[in-house]
């Protein structure tokens, strides 16, 4: 089950989910937490038997959803639930996007091209570091 957990933030288990979609840096996690508590940026969790498996965070600007933050437990990585995830919040998001990005790293860039996201490079923005853009067209069925 899908749901805001936007007020929730700075709960623990909360965290921990956040600090994996970010650099492993306590810091990261608190800034990403204040992030969702400072705007209009909004948080959802995708809850299952009273367990938070995973959240996303994401901002709704004109007709894009950009997908800030998202992260699944370990144990619970390659069953469908980030793919899940960004699906249920199409369902919920009003006005429906026409599309959907994100912003990440080599890491997790197979798991976007994989659920159909087109993928692109942009570099490396941070020493070291390549960036991926990935964006996906929602299409009308999706609505």
């Amino acid at each position: 089950m899908l749901k805001d957990i936007t007020m929730q933030a700075s709960q623990p288990e909360i965290k921990e989910l956040l600090s994996y979609s970010v650099f492993p840096d306590p810091e990261a996690v608190d800034e990403a937490v204040a992030f969702y508590q400072g705007g209009d940026s909004r948080l959802f969790g995708y809850e299952e038997d009273g367990l938070l498996l995973g959240v996303i965070g994401f901002d709704v600007k004109e007709d894009e959803l950009i997908i800030r933050h998202l992260a699944v437990l370990p144990e619970n990585r390659g069953m469908g639930y980030g793919r899940g995830l960004i699906l249920e919040l199409l369902l919920e998001v009003q006005p429906k996007p026409e599309r959907v990005i994100a912003e990440t790293d080599e890491e997790a860039v197979n798991f976007y091209r994989s659920i159909g996201f087109e993928v692109y490079s942009l570099g490396e923005k941070y020493p070291g570091v390549e960036r991926f853009r990935c964006m996906y067209e929602v299409e009308e069925s999706e609505e």
